[in-house]
């Protein structure tokens, strides 16, 4: 069983809807509890990174999630979930993650050609920069959803694809049993089908 983490942000349905159309048994739940009994957790999210943050500090499924981690139960963040698995952000001030992965999060404005839009919004091709099971149906180039206006950064090494929005943008990242994706799989077709399947059926590290 998977467990989709609610601790108030983002649109859980379609995740959730995505998970039972490829044959999950999927659990939406704000019980730090029912995380310990579950196979899987997914941490989605929208929104700002310290609202976030301290959501999930007031409500201990931050703490229960890392838990988890670190008993090897496989991980999965997406969008500002992603992020939230990384030491700390900038985002309007300077705010603790869940340090599960080492990087920082900072504004895409900081990289990407100042004539762009942000937030980026849209399909992008991703570039595997190392092997990860999460990316076991994927190619390079394969195209996925984005919708964000801050990035990963300072995770070159832990980092499992890329794409390019005038400048390289951190795509996914992962350590061990712990994964995140920039983008959204829920949104993302085939491709991002493919991608929740992975996280579902893989025994072991995903990377």
């Amino acid at each position: 069983m998977i467990a989709v983490i609610d601790y108030g942000v983002g649109n859980l349905f379609s995740l959730a809807s995505s998970l039972r159309h490829i044959g999950q048994e999927v659990l939406v739940t704000g019980d730090p509890g029912a995380l310990r009994s579950a196979d899987r957790l997914i941490l989605p999210g929208v929104g700002a990174f310290g609202d976030a943050a301290q959501k999930l500090r007031e409500t201990g499924l931050g703490e229960a999630l890392i838990a988890e981690a670190k008993r090897g139960k496989p991980v999965l963040g997406i969008c500002l979930g992603m992020q939230l698995l990384l030491t700390k952000s900038f985002e309007f001030g300077e705010h603790e993650g869940l340090g599960l992965i080492p990087g920082e999060v900072r504004a895409l404005s900081e990289t990407v050609d100042p004539a762009l839009k942000i937030p980026h919004i849209g399909w992008n091709p991703l570039t595997l920069t190392r092997p990860s099971a999460l990316f076991r149906d994927v190619r390079n180039g394969d195209a996925v959803y984005f919708v964000h206006s801050f990035q990963g950064t300072r995770c070159e090494a832990d980092t499992l694809a890329l794409t390019e929005y005038s400048a390289p943008v951190t795509a996914a990242v992962g350590r061990g049993n712990v994964v995140g994706c920039q983008f959204h799989p829920e949104k993302s077709g085939r491709v991002g089908l493919s991608i929740l399947k992975a996280f579902a059926e893989t025994e072991g590290p995903l990377c």
